[in-house]
This record gives C-alpha cells, structure tokens and sequence, in this order.
C-alpha cells in the first residue's frame, strides 16, 4: 500500500508560479509512474503531467505544456509539479496519483493510489 501527500499549495496571483510536492511511503517508490491531476469545482477531475519510473520521460496536457513541468526525486519518494505563468483557469485542487503499469496513462481510473490533494487558487 502507497500513501501519498501532496503540499505546497496556495493562493498566488496571476502570472506567479508553485511548487507542488508528493511524497510517497509504504511502497517501492522508484517502481511507480506519478502522475499529476487536478479538479475544479463542478468539473471532472482532469490529466495534468506523469512521469515514469526513472524520471526519463515526460507527458503533458496541452493547456499546461509549457508552463508546468513534472520531475522526481527517487531517493527522496517525491514527485513535484513546478508551475510558472498560472492562470486564473489552474484554480483547483491538485492530486497525484501512483500506477505501477508498463506505461504513463491520462486517464485517472488507471491510477492506483492517489493522496489526498492540496488547493491552488489563482487570483486574477
């Protein structure tokens, strides 16, 4: 079992950047694609970044290429999300989530494990 716990959320202004951190335990992190999903009010939770197992490939949706990028740091079991130009349009609560698949996925029911989330709100 892998728990997961997201941080560094918070309210910015446009045009300002966050870093979002995962950390993982109970699991061999290093075996795990991370991904990155987010979920605005009303809306259905959405693919943001993932990332494979050795930091070597990367994948992004296209409102956030860019502007976001993923990265991980295998011997600390932690995932990041860096966020620069935001927009009022990132305002949601932010997830990641662990998948011990072949492959990255954009689709969050593949995901197995998920941390709790961390709220990013961005002023206009």
């Amino acid at each position: 079992q892998v728990q997961l716990v997201e941080s560094g959320g918070e309210l910015v202004q446009a045009g300002g950047s966050l870093r979002l951190s995962c950390v993982a335990s109970g699991g061999t992190f290093s075996t795990y694609r991370m991904g990155w999903f987010r979920q605005a009010p009303g809306k259905e939770r959405e693919f943001v970044a993932a990332i494979s197992w050795s930091g070597s490939s990367t994948f992004y949706a296209d409102s956030v290429k860019g502007r976001f990028t993923i990265s991980r740091d295998n011997a600390k079991n932690a995932v990041y999300l860096q966020m620069n130009s935001l927009k009022p349009e990132d305002t949601a609560v932010y997830y990641c989530a662990a998948d011990s698949g072949l492959i990255l996925k954009v689709t969050p029911k593949w995901y197995e494990y998920w941390g709790q989330g961390t709220q990013v709100t961005v002023s206009s």
